[in-house]
């Protein structure tokens, strides 16, 4: 499967901008309900993260929110573009 290609430009230009850095992101990604899908969000971030979890209600999917503390808009990119190597990862 092909990843989409986006510009990411202007999101970091939006990041740099309206918030000061080092802060604490919030990540949101949507996987497969697969404890191993689960794993491999996790295992992007560095332990002591705050991290919870929302099934969907049909049970199919997991919401991961995950709140890090990031030095900059260029270290959330890097997260985002790591993510979107999980197979069925949607980031929101």
């Amino acid at each position: 499967m092909d990843q989409k290609k986006y510009d990411d430009s202007n999101f970091r230009k939006l990041l740099a901008e309206e918030i000061t850095w080092p802060h604490v992101y919030m990540f949101k990604f949507i996987v497969p309900a697969n404890q191993d899908k689960e794993v491999q969000v996790l295992h992007l971030f560095p332990q002591g993260v705050d991290v919870s979890y929302k099934k969907s209600r049909t049970g199919k999917y997991v919401s991961i929110t995950i709140k890090a503390l990031v030095p900059s808009p260029d270290d959330v990119l890097k997260y985002y573009k790591q993510a979107a190597k999980i197979e069925g990862i949607m980031s929101l």
